[in-house]
This record gives structure tokens, C-alpha cells and sequence, in this order.
């Protein structure tokens, strides 16, 4: 069996959709992942694949001090990336991106061996720009974004297939739903939304009068024991989460927004938009709403009564959900999983987008 080596990191969007990939990828290659100390490695346990850790060094944006020292720990990254490759000799390695990502393909180009990465966002991030010339394709989530690439190939997005099996009885019993009201699942992602958290508790008492409310809060998880509100710190059963969900209110990761549209679930995306971001999720946000398949509720605009409108706006909307069971969003898992076999056997890549019946984004 071939040996495949994934890297990506520093944040879940950088890691979940590696984790859509693996069962797929399992069956065709012996795996072993490479990352840092941070929450890939956390997310990768009991996943039944090797960890290899290396030291990775984050560019910090607006700080000058804090970077002087980035070209030597970068270096000292290489080598020990380097160190695991010749160890491991695998056949390919398939980046996600994020700065973990960053020494792995330099690595892996100076020893010759081929590497395919993917995109999310509409606009390429940092380190998806730094590492294209040295891979054998790069992958997009956007037919758009591969435009950006000479050597860029429109895939599809990764999604786990395991949200598709949920089922609702199952959900409305977990979180202690009566189904006799449409159910809101809001979630601000991996580390949940102060900002959102705080706009849904000036509502609240507003909001279950028409609906249960299935809130997944990150560290900020309320304690209120009220009828038809759930809140949680942290869900890993998201395919429960999602069979309950008739709505969702979600930041506007790819990740979040192509496995809210694939499931059809009508959404209100409310973008981050602060320091921390390059406005990929503005960008991302837009690109949907522009083409009915959301709403949008920008982060400056957000409190309680303009998220209050926007719900009940949301509810409301049927064109949405006509828009929603009319569009189709194409699952990227197997063009990605075939491009890295091709790439693996060092062949040229025949990607066929993966669809079902209807209009494609």
C-alpha cells in the first residue's frame, strides 16, 4: 500500500476537512499526519493515524518584534519536517493549509516528493499562496479561487459524509426537544463566539417562544436551565446537530458554510470580521448570499434585536428554501482523494466534479 503523508493545522478549518477525507483515504494508503502541538494533534488522536510533531512558526500579523526571529525558526522547521519524511517515504504528501503546512511542502519539495493541496476559501489564504508553486496541483473549494493558480484544478469541497446520517428522533430526544417547535442551531465554530453568545442572550426569552434552540456556546456555555435550550461547550456528534436543525446561525468558515448548504439547512451567516481575519469569510458570506443560497447579518450590525429580525427574516423566507432544494452543492472527497492517487502514481489528473441532479453553485 502506497504511504500518504497529510499536513495542515493552527486552526480546525485547516483540520476537520482533512478528518472528511480520511476514511476514504484509509482504504487506498497507509497515512500518517505531520502538525504541530496544536489542535490538529488534538483532533487527529484516536484516529488510529501517526503523529509526527514538528515546531512551526505563525506569522503575526502587525507585528514586526514579534516575526525577527521567523526566517530562522522556519528553517529549523524545514529540517525537522525533512527528518520525518525520510523517515516515513511516503509517496505523496496532501497539504490543507494553515501555517503548519508551511514546512511540511517545502520539505517535501526539496525531497522530490509530489504534493497536492486544497483551498476553502474563495480567496487563497497566506500559506496556500506560499506553497502553490511547490505543489503538483492545488485544489479549490471555488470554481473561482482555482483561477488563481496555474497550477489550480476546481474540486469540490471535503465534507463528512457522516452529517448526512443523522437522524432527527434521535437528536430531539439527545438534547431534550419536544419537535413541536422548528429547532435553531447556532454555533460560532471550533471555540464557539462571544459576540454571537452575547446577542443570542439578549434574546433569548424572545427567541423560544418560536423556537428550541440547540446553542453551541464554546468555553462560554451557559449554565440557564431553560425549556427548549440546549446549550453546550462543545459538540463532536455534528450529524446529531445538524438532523435537528430546521435553522442554523453560523460564522462563515468554507468548512461550516459547504456542510450547512450541502445539508440544506436555510442559514443565517453572520461573518467574522475583526483583527484575527483577512475578511475570507466576509467573502465567503457574500458569494452564497449574492446567490440566494443564505443570509447575511454583518458582525458590525449584530445585536440582539438585529439578530432577532434577521431570524425571524430567515423563518420566513421561502424563496430561500426553493433556492436551497434547487442547488446542489458538489461534494469534493472523491475528486481530492483521485487527485492524490494520481498524484501518488505521478500521472496526469482527470477530475470529474462530483454532483447530484439540479443546478450547480
Amino acid at each position: 500500500m502506497q504511504k500518504l503523508v497529510m499536513t495542515g493545522g493552527g486552526s480546525a478549518g485547516h483540520t476537520v476537512p482533512n478528518l472528511a477525507l480520511l476514511p476514504a483515504l484509509k482504504e487506498k494508503f497507509d497515512i500518517s499526519y505531520v502538525g504541530s502541538e496544536g489542535i490538529e494533534k488534538k483532533l487527529l488522536s484516536g484516529q488510529g493515524v501517526p503523529f509526527y510533531t514538528i515546531s512551526c512558526t505563525k506569522l503575526v500579523r502587525g507585528s514586526l518584534l514579534q516575526n525577527i526571529q521567523m526566517p530562522l525558526r522556519f528553517i529549523k522547521s524545514i529540517r525537522q519536517a525533512k527528518r520525518v519524511l525520510r523517515s516515513i517515504r511516503p509517496d505523496a504528501v496532501f497539504s490543507k493549509g494553515g501555517y503548519v503546512s508551511l514546512p511540511v511542502v517545502f520539505a517535501a519539495k526539496a525531497l522530490k516528493i509530489p504534493v497536492v493541496s486544497h483551498e476553502s476559501d474563495l480567496s487563497a489564504g497566506l500559506a496556500n499562496r506560499l506553497i502553490a508553486k511547490k505543489c503538483d496541483l492545488v485544489l479549490t473549494s471555488f470554481p473561482e479561487t482555482a483561477k488563481q493558480f496555474k497550477n489550480g484544478v476546481y474540486s469540490g469541497s471535503p465534507v463528512r459524509q457522516e452529517l448526512f446520517q443523522g437522524s432527527r428522533e434521535f437528536a430531539l430526544h439527545k438534547y431534550s426537544f419536544d419537535g413541536r417547535k422548528p429547532v435553531l442551531l447556532i454555533f460560532g465554530g471550533g471555540s464557539g463566539s462571544r459576540t454571537i453568545n452575547r446577542a443570542v442572550a439578549e434574546i433569548l426569552p424572545e427567541l423560544l417562544k418560536k423556537m428550541d434552540v440547540l446553542h453551541i456556546c464554546g468555553k462560554d456555555a451557559s449554565t440557564k436551565v431553560l425549556p427548549g435550550y440546549a446549550p453546550l461547550a462543545y459538540e463532536q456528534d455534528m450529524a446529531s446537530a445538524y438532523a435537528c436543525a430546521d435553522f442554523v446561525v453560523s460564522r462563515a468558515g468554507s468548512n461550516s458554510v459547504f456542510e450547512i448548504l450541502a445539508l440544506q439547512k436555510p442559514a443565517l451567516l453572520i461573518p467574522l470580521e475583526n483583527k484575527r481575519s483577512r475578511g475570507d469569510q466576509v467573502e465567503n458570506a457574500l458569494y452564497f448570499s449574492k446567490k440566494g443560497c443564505c443570509r447575511v447579518l454583518r458582525e458590525g450590525d449584530l445585536c440582539g434585536e438585529a439578530l432577532l429580525s434577521a431570524l425571524q427574516s430567515l423563518a420566513a423566507d421561502k424563496a430561500l428554501l426553493k433556492t436551497l432544494k434547487g442547488t446542489k452543492i458538489p461534494c469534493g472527497n472523491q475528486n481530492i482523494v483521485a487527485a492524490i492517487e494520481t498524484a501518488a502514481e505521478k500521472k496526469a489528473p482527470k477530475l470529474k466534479t462530483t454532483q447530484r441532479a439540479g443546478k450547480t453553485f
